[in-house]
């Protein structure tokens, strides 16, 4: 049973719903006798001065809460890096796939949290290498998407993708996206991806506006190693990982995309199933 003695909290800037909330979320964990670690969105709600930088925040928690929508999920996810966490996000903002927990649920989770009751289900990270000139030059994980994009103005760039050493295809295109479960229904939804449960063992690579029409999305196994060979010119093609990192590709620069050893341990409620979240979030028709 997991015994929660220290929690670390995120928060999204600015919002209004989290102006009561989030005070009254770290002064319940401290009346119960919890050590909290803020980072600095959550110190200035607090009208603290010790806010932590992010990075710093899962140091020595049991668990860490997110008070935002997806986007501060997201960099919590970055933050706990491979720690087996469990990540309890509470949905403060808009749409919030991952953040599954609304505010009525907050508290009645949070004393289910505290008696070891948590439901918790392990979403897979994706390990991203950048290859360049046959050299790792960086390596991230990525809990959604890796995206490929054009960088310049109106202009399609050149990818080829491998599954295994087996050759896709060539792209011309605005870009393309390698997508987890987890990020099925974020960017690769958009750009006509499908919709993939998320226990499902298995990556999408999902081309973005393909001059080839008949470029569809392909659904790989995730024992698979993704490569996608840049062929655009030098600075004309951009990395980018879950939306909010990355860098600038060079031609020939190679990302290799493989299942990582680690998952992020995301607390839901116990009775909240996939399926509803999705005819909440996208307003699928009720029976």
């Amino acid at each position: 049973m997991l015994t929660i003695k220290t929690v670390g909290i995120f928060s999204k800037p600015r919002i209004g719903a989290a102006v009561d909330l989030v005070p009254k979320v770290v002064f319940w964990l401290r009346d119960h006798g919890i050590t909290t670690r803020c980072d600095h969105e959550t110190a200035e709600y607090l009208h603290e001065p010790d806010g932590l930088d992010r990075p710093a925040v899962p140091e020595g928690c049991d668990l860490v809460i997110v008070m935002g929508g997806d986007g501060t999920l997201l960099s919590a996810a970055r933050a706990i890096g491979g720690r087996e966490i469990p990540l309890f996000a509470v949905n403060l903002g808009g749409l919030g796939f991952l953040t599954a927990i609304t505010k009525e649920e907050l508290f009645p989770e949070l004393e289910r949290a505290l008696h070891g009751e948590l439901c918790i289900a392990k979403r897979k990270l994706l390990q991203v290498d950048v290859l360049r000139e046959g050299r790792t030059k960086s390596r991230y994980e990525a809990l959604n998407d890796v995206v490929i994009t054009k960088s310049s103005i109106a202009r399609m760039i050149d990818l080829e993708a491998w599954v295994d050493e087996m050759f896709v295809c060539s792209y011309k295109a605005d870009g393309l996206i390698v997508s987890t479960p987890t990020g099925s229904t974020a960017y690769s939804l958009s750009a006509g991806g499908p919709i993939i449960y998320p226990s499902v063992g298995a990556a999408c690579i999902t081309p973005i506006c393909p001059h080839t029409l008949t470029n569809r999305p392909v659904i790989v196994n995730s024992s698979s190693v993704i490569t996608v060979v840049c062929r655009a010119e030098d600075q004309s093609s951009f990395l980018t990982i879950d939306g909010q990192v990355g860098e600038p590709l060079r031609e020939n620069d190679r990302i290799a995309c493989r299942s990582s050893a680690h998952s992020l341990h995301l607390v839901s409620p116990p009775k909240q199933m996939f399926f509803d979240v999705l005819r909440q979030k996208l307003k699928w028709g009720e029976r």
